[in-house]
């Protein structure tokens, strides 16, 4: 394919020192550049002082607007051989626009993580309950899998939620591809060289304060498991680091509790490496958690719970310790913290598990077979995914007269 064109349309603008979120659709762009595309990133969100600056690597930025058949002459002249939403939110807004204007575009959906499966775990976990499948068929689970459905292809972080897809839901495998975070490979000569346990103190744990998950996370280290571990480290501090903080983060602050809110990190492999343990005990969510990969780069072993390690907890396993109650987390916690020999194991397990599980160069091939694959066989793919036809036609019909209706609106107004 010659000048081959990909289009993004962001969620948001890429904050990847503020999320995994961020991270994740960087190396998305990396990827489409590695592959010699012309890359046009595009978002209808307000840009902040967070945000990477993408023409710095050769990116071209374009503000969109909802609602707005601006969107449709912009697509339409740009023409691009595909088309990533990132977030069903974003193939919903402006899907039909894109089947309109350029049908021969491959349109790719990143999910990021199955945002109904994280919904459906907070609401369980909000009612006390356990988790089953009456809160995994809710609202969301109706309107991200319609996405995937009208999408030729959809990204799948974690093969938990892959199985959840084909199993649960009965998507087509053809459309789904188990696409990990593509992360460089861990050089075991530069891995040698940090910080080693006694060049190392206190624990950390970081997360966007935005996303429910982590505030909810540090919520839970401040009333029970900090103390916990307090009780036999009086002396450890918890650095808890993450964006916007907002007041009720910021009023967890106690100096005497050694519970310390640091608030963004510019550098997290500086905070990492000054850590001895990473604290993730995090209860409800989806996905691959971020922070738990920024800590395995820089050699920091984790106390986390299996939500956390899901997707990944063979690697978790052997690089940290994983359990789910209060007590068990806490003594995990201090055990990392306080046996040197326990600490190099999970330590020296990390590079070459690490190295394999995020492969980029298996990744990038992969990802780039399923791409070409679908470019051969457009019309004969869609036409295999009869529901995907279904869903598209009356996604024209409702959502389309809807944001022409909101268009016309605005116009009045």
């Amino acid at each position: 394919m010659v000048n081959k064109k990909v289009l993004i349309i962001g969620y948001v603008w890429p904050e990847p020192k503020s999320s995994a979120a961020g991270s994740r659709m960087l190396q998305l762009i990396n990827f489409f550049i590695s592959q010699n595309y012309k890359v046009t990133f595009s978002t209808p969100c307000a840009k902040t002082d967070n945000a990477f600056d993408l023409k710095r690597i050769g990116v071209i930025q374009i503000e969109i607007a909802l609602n707005s058949t601006s969107f449709d002459v912009f697509v339409k002249d740009l023409n691009p051989n595909v088309v990533v939403f990132d977030r069903f939110m974003m193939e919903e807004q402006f899907g039909w626009r894109v089947a309109e204007q350029c049908p021969s575009a491959i349109r790719i959906l990143d999910t990021e993580d199955l945002h109904f499966l994280r919904k459906g775990r907070h609401q369980a976990f909000k009612d006390n309950n356990p988790f089953d499948n009456k809160y995994l068929n809710n609202a969301i689970a109706k309107r991200e899998i319609a996405s995937i459905y009208r999408c030729d292809l959809s990204l799948i972080i974690s093969k938990v939620e892959l199985e959840i897809l084909k199993n649960n839901f009965k998507v087509d495998a053809a459309l789904l591809l188990y696409l990990p975070f593509m992360l460089s490979e861990i050089n075991e000569t530069d891995f040698l060289r940090l910080p080693k346990f006694n060049e190392r103190q206190h624990f950390v744990t970081i997360g966007n304060f935005i996303h429910e998950p982590n505030y909810n996370t540090v919520l839970y280290l401040k009333t029970t498991i900090w103390p916990l571990i307090r009780q036999q480290l009086p002396k450890a501090q918890l650095h808890v680091y993450g964006a916007y903080a907002s007041e009720k983060v910021t009023q967890l602050h106690n100096e005497t509790q050694g519970f310390l809110i640091k608030g963004f990190a510019k550098d997290v492999n500086e905070v990492m490496q000054s850590a001895r343990v990473c604290l993730a005990p995090i209860r409800f969510g989806a996905g691959l958690k971020g922070k738990l990969v920024d800590a395995m780069q820089n050699g920091t072993p984790a106390a986390t719970t299996s939500i956390a390690a899901e997707g990944m907890s063979s690697l978790i396993t052997a690089c940290g310790l994983i359990s789910d109650t209060p007590k068990t987390i806490a003594q995990n916690a201090i055990d990392l913290y306080t046996n040197e020999l326990l600490w190099h194991t999970k330590v020296n397990s990390i590079p070459s598990l690490f190295n394999n599980f995020f492969s980029i160069d298996k990744h990038h091939k992969l990802f780039n077979n399923a791409i070409a694959a679908l470019s051969d066989h457009l019309i004969r793919r869609r036409e295999q995914n009869f529901t995907g036809q279904m869903l598209m036609h009356h996604s024209l019909q409702s959502t389309k007269y809807l944001s022409k209706w909101i268009e016309e609106k605005h116009k009045k107004v």
